[in-house]
């Protein structure tokens, strides 16, 4: 089948692509940012509940801080929801993305103010810590400190979120130097976009990295998991800006089912190319909380274990080696989610083929044809979804297990920090360069690619020359339909398991593993004292 209709009523895939944006963008991620909601405050309880005198100075209020950071954040962010509803609607297709960004400025701004003083009115004015690293070392802390290492969070999250949106969106030079390159084929912009999801990792990880020594230098582990909070602390406003990109595409899709005039597609267009750059930051404030999270139950994992008064050295065999075996899991896990990617959308190909083939002007459409069968679409994908996300699970969840019952606590920890070293940026890569590819494509479709094509003659449908017999060139607009468009397509089709698949769901690698030995830090210990059945020798090299 060539050129199928996009978005068509009669196109057999056409309801399962819409139900699919749901599924991904809004119950996936939805999901995923609840996780690291829930799973940074059980890390953050976990260390504060080893300081006595913080129980003892602030009692239950003290020890459950971490939890009114969440609460706090709801509230304001219930509250900055109405300047967009109310106060600076959007009225102009310009407003979109400016409305959106206020929302998600506006709403760090205002929590602020409200965590230190939550912070000076649920913590003691001094309490103990002892180190992560040697529990025999204790310091004191304040509520300024507790304020400091949450609001590192919240405004790195904020950050992280712009800088995303500046490689995701085509108001920005990044994106339009993906569409440009569509000039010379598909495989250019295929180039082009993992180059730029690469350089998209840069400057994230350097303020994940900037994160941790702040917080860990102002209050030890407990810090990093108040900054994870933090950076969660705007997760409802993140999570609507998120949801609002699948909705637009979906008004696109039922504008074009339905088909109405171009001119409500276009604006339903508008919505959506907001919408990916949208998705994109709900993805980037995924992907570092979960980087801090994963590092705020590492920490809780060594709580539990105590693995550090014996010293974690890199230089320990077991330790190294499995660093290297946790930094390949994250593409061991992203080539099993792309292949699953690959085998449903190669069935749900064939069906369409299929009911193309035997449904009589059904690709025409021709008047009075009999309907597709968008059930068996659905029933495709989900069915595939159910299957091919088996493998993936049982690798994350048998990984930290059977490392540490046959390797001990500290394979587990080098395990842990390579998972989550290697995972991130290849979280980041993959989730800002789909983004790219779409909003690529969608530059295109809008027509804001000019590039220079040779002049063809009005009479004879030659190319006009000059003397010296070079074409002349006249700047031309590209459009949906044309060979920049056909190549944009490609990409954007590479792009989306990047962004809706393996990217997002290397967050719950990261996380996923580390809970996992959480949970069964107690059975580990257990076991040759935390050295596996193997009962591994302590050396270095």
């Amino acid at each position: 089948v060539k050129n199928p209709p996009e978005d068509a009523p009669r196109t057999p895939a056409t309801i399962a692509d819409n139900v699919g944006d749901n599924v991904g963008d809004v119950a996936g991620m939805g999901s995923d940012l609840f996780g690291s909601f829930a799973e940074a405050t059980c890390a953050a309880l976990v260390v504060a509940s080893n300081s006595p005198t913080l129980i003892a100075a602030g009692g239950w209020s003290g020890l459950m801080f971490p939890v009114t950071i969440s609460a706090g954040g709801v509230i304001v962010c219930l509250l900055c929801s109405f300047v967009a509803t109310n106060i600076m609607p959007v009225k102009h297709e310009a407003d979109i993305e400016t409305v959106l960004k206020v929302q998600l400025g506006l709403t760090t701004l205002v929590l602020t103010p409200v965590i230190y003083a939550l912070a000076a009115l649920f913590l003691p004015s001094t309490f103990e810590l002892s180190r992560v690293a040697d529990p025999t070392i204790s310091f004191d802390f304040t509520p300024l400190k507790a304020w400091a290492c949450v609001i590192s969070g919240l405004w790195s999250g904020c950050t992280i979120g712009f800088i995303t949106e500046y490689y995701t969106s085509h108001s920005y030079t990044p994106v339009r130097e993906v569409a440009r390159s569509t000039e010379t084929g598909a495989a250019t912009n295929i180039i082009y976009g993992l180059a730029l999801g690469y350089k998209s990792t840069i400057i994230p990880v350097t303020i994940l990295a900037g994160i941790v020594f702040v917080a860990f230098s102002l209050m030890d582990m407990y810090g990093v998991a108040l900054a994870a909070l933090g950076m969660l602390g705007t997760l409802s406003t993140c999570l609507a800006i998120d949801v609002y990109g699948p909705i637009c595409d979906n008004a696109g899709g039922i504008a074009e089912m339905a088909e109405l005039p171009a001119g409500v597609r276009e604006k339903t267009d508008a919505l959506d190319a907001a919408g990916n750059t949208t998705a994109a930051i709900g993805k980037g404030f995924a992907i570092g909380s979960a980087a801090l999270v994963s590092l705020a139950l590492t920490a809780a994992f060594v709580t539990r274990t105590a693995v550090l008064e014996r010293g974690v050295n890199m230089l320990n065999p077991v330790v190294f080696a499995f660093l290297l075996i946790g930094s390949m899991l994250p593409y061991w896990f992203s080539a099993m989610t792309m292949k699953s990617v690959g085998v449903a959308a190669i069935e749900m190909v064939k069906e369409v083929k299929r009911q193309f083939d035997t449904i009589p002007g059904l690709l025409e459409g021709t008047p009075g044809h009999a309907p597709p069968d968008h059930e068996r679409c659905i029933k495709i994908s989900t069915d595939a979804s159910l299957r091919e996300m088996v493998p993936p699970a049982i690798l994350v969840i048998t990984a930290p297990i059977l490392t540490g019952v046959f390797f001990g606590v500290e394979a587990v920890v080098g395990l842990l920090a390579g998972g989550l070293v290697s995972g991130v940026q290849l979280a980041i890569s993959a989730s800002n360069t789909g983004g790219a590819w779409d909003n690529a494509k969608k530059f295109v479709e809008k027509g804001g690619l000019v590039i220079d094509m040779p002049k063809i003659d009005e009479v004879t449908g030659e190319v006009v020359r000059n003397m010296d017999g070079t074409p002349v060139l006249v700047p031309t607009r590209q459009r949906k339909g044309g060979e920049c468009h056909k190549a944009a397509v490609i990409g954007d089709t590479v792009g989306d398991p990047l962004k809706d698949t393996s990217g997002p769901a290397l967050n719950i690698l990261m996380k996923l593993m580390a809970i996992i030995s959480l949970v069964f830090a107690d059975f580990f210990m257990s076991i040759n004292n935390g050295q596996g059945y193997f009962n591994v020798p302590r050396q270095a090299f």
